[in-house]
């Protein structure tokens, strides 16, 4: 029976209607070309209540296959993050009639369309529905806040390059709202803002910040040259309230970078900050703008403690130079859907790390102790590191194409995106220094900026650069291997992977732990209390105690503890930070550290054999050396 049921089950299949299978056109190979017309291009964000924003469109279109592209390689992010699963009530129309789409099966952010004869011009319409609880994606909308980025708000046309697709771009805004941006205002009708036409590039390049409590303060409008702005946006409008001397400051800033790289590398630059308990997080970096939050007390209660905060925007702003004017020539891609790749971003990040910290403190937004104990902090996470033993640093510049800033399992292990920033920061003081003494402190990484980075006032167009040509500028203000002293720090391993820490010496410092850390250590680290990274080997966190960062290799990981687990006591007493850190000093003579630890139902008691008591980290002159790191630091005159 078997044989003669399978027959019948055949002779069904093939008389089956076959459904026929949708053949979709390849996606157009970008030429270099300019897109015909101009995309009128209407924006509301008005819908704050339901966190949505409205994109419409009107592309100029002739007869024949046309694909069109949601943007996926966002500007800044190194990564295919573009929330394309955020697009939904997608209609293309010509004429009142619908147009049918077809989704790329194979690159879903591509549509293929069919244009009909006798159509010019497409209506394209969908929502972006921005989220609600900063989960899986940002929160861009507040009843009082919209972060609006175009790149996430618009379509565009597969095969021309990204600078040559002309937009002219409205948005309505909700009712008695102003807004900064790095676009120019062509006028405003009611609540309605109209720009001129940019194209694709600076268009996804100048996001908006939105807002029903705004301010604006110039930073440097000073005879002719380029101006700069400081946009605020806030909760409040006790949020936006900045005093002049924090104004001083950032105006201070604007000096020093000045001074740096010698020209303005843009026709404007706006920073964009928003003070806020309610959007979500953001330090990105623009040609022509930041785009940043601070808390909603920033320029009040937090402004003392929050160093971090403070260097944001001086690192942002580097970036208009290194980045954005000169920017690695692997990144300039010729749309925002062609994939990048990301193997110069210990110079693009790294570098701008460096400068960051260095103008924070030359414009007097940190201190110099502030900025030693910082430097402390990053000197030892990575004189402690175990990852660098099998992962060059060179190898963390993919992580972004790995998967965007996801959080990892065992960090320590791991590597990741933040060593290109923070290691690169320690090789590029060592570069410095390197310069300093071989030349008689006559010369320095500021010669390499201005000369590598600097162009002229108002120029912008962006300009590549290779490995190559990074060692030939630095070997144009001092003679030396920079290909091997780059190469030996960017793909070392195993013993050959000491942390850099070459700069500092050169610069008159070494890195030391001690019991108690620094006025300044504390001030800045303020989970500091909870952090036993460099002694026990992981970090305390919430009510609960729970135990993070677990260091591979370190005394907690040899006594078989991992992530997840909660603290519960410790040498007979309940658990918190503070027992935990006498227990530790204890053990310095001998007494055991005997903890109970928790992961749901399971309960364990673990001793520790650890005697190095606790061990904060911080930077101690060496005697007789120059003070390279003051000199460095010190706010550039002229």
């Amino acid at each position: 029976m078997r044989p003669l049921m399978l027959g019948a089950v055949l002779a069904l299949l093939s008389a089956a209607p076959v459904t026929a299978q949708v053949v979709t056109p390849p996606i157009p190979a970008v030429q270099d070309r300019d897109y015909p017309g101009v995309i009128r291009h209407q924006v509301d964000i008005t819908d704050v209540e339901h966190r949505i924003i409205r994109v419409r469109q009107q592309i100029p279109v002739s007869a024949g296959p046309l694909t069109l592209l949601y943007p996926k390689y966002l500007p800044g992010n190194h990564s295919p993050s573009g929330p394309i699963q955020l697009v939904a009530g997608l209609v293309v129309s010509a004429g009142g009639e619908r147009v049918a789409w077809t989704r790329d099966p194979i690159d879903p952010y591509a549509f293929h369309i069919d244009v009909p004869q006798g159509v010019t011009t497409l209506d394209v319409a969908f929502d972006w529905l921005t989220q609600p609880d900063g989960g899986a994606w940002r929160v861009v909308m507040t009843p009082e806040i919209v972060n609006l980025q175009f790149d996430k708000a618009l379509l565009y046309p597969a095969g021309y390059p990204q600078s040559r697709i002309r937009f002219e771009t409205s948005v309505r805004l909700p009712a008695g709202w102003n807004y900064g941006v790095a676009l120019d205002t062509a006028g405003r009708d009611g609540d309605v803002a109209r720009f001129a036409p940019v194209s694709l590039e600076v268009l996804a390049d100048s996001p908006m910040y939105a807002g029903a409590h705004y301010r604006q303060v110039d930073l440097a409008v000073d005879g002719g040259r380029p101006p700069v702005r400081l946009n605020l946006v806030g909760d409040t409008a006790q949020a936006i309230r900045i005093t002049d001397d924090q104004v001083r400051a950032y105006r201070d800033l604007v000096t020093q970078a000045d001074r740096l790289f010698g020209s303005r590398s843009y026709d404007r630059y706006d920073f964009l900050l928003a003070l806020t308990d309610r959007l979500g997080g953001i330090g990105l970096e623009h040609h022509r703008s930041s785009e940043n939050t601070g808390a909603a007390d920033f320029f009040g209660a937090t402004w003392a403690r929050s160093f971090k905060g403070r260097r944001l925007l001086p690192h942002e702003y580097v970036h208009t130079w290194n980045g954005k004017y000169r920017r690695p020539a692997d990144q300039m891609v010729p749309n925002l859907n062609t994939p990048v790749r990301n193997s110069l971003l210990w110079v693009y990040e790294g570098q701008t790390e460096y400068w960051g910290a260095v103008l924070q403190t030359r414009a007097g937004l940190g201190s110099m102790d502030e900025a030693l104990a910082d430097l402390a902090q990053v000197a030892a996470f990575y004189d402690t590191q175990p990852g660098r033993q099998w992962r060059p640093l060179q190898d963390t510049t993919n992580n972004n194409l790995l998967g965007y800033r996801i959080r990892q399992n065992w960090p320590s292990w791991m590597r990741g995106s933040g060593d290109y920033y923070r290691e690169a920061q320690l090789i590029w003081l060592d570069a410095d220094t390197l310069i300093r003494e071989g030349t008689g402190d006559r010369r320095s990484l500021d010669d390499f900026a201005r000369g590598f980075f600097g162009g002229g006032d108002g120029v912008w167009a962006p300009r590549g650069y290779d490995f190559d040509e990074v060692v030939t500028a630095l070997n144009a203000v001092h003679p030396h291997d920079w290909a091997g002293f780059l190469r030996s720090r960017l793909h070392a391993v195993g013993d050959e992977a000491a942390a850099p820490l070459d700069g500092l010496a050169r610069a008159g410092w070494r890195l030391v732990y001690a019991d108690e850390p620094t006025a300044a250590y504390k001030a800045i680290m303020p989970g500091w209390e909870s952090d036993f990274s460099f002694s026990l080997g992981f970090t305390l966190g919430g009510a609960s105690n729970r135990i993070s960062n677990v260091r591979w290799g370190g005394p907690a990981y040899d006594a078989d503890i991992g992530e997840g687990w909660d603290l519960l006591a410790v040498n007979g007493r309940v658990a918190s930070a503070r027992g935990l850190r006498q227990a530790v000093l204890a053990a310095k003579d001998g007494t055991p550290i005997e903890m109970i630890i928790r992961s749901g139902d399971r309960v364990r008691t673990v001793t520790i054999d650890y005697r190095g008591g606790p061990r904060h980290p911080r930077l101690e002159r060496i005697p007789g050396t120059r003070d390279r790191l003051a000199d460095i630091m010190a706010a550039r005159r002229r």
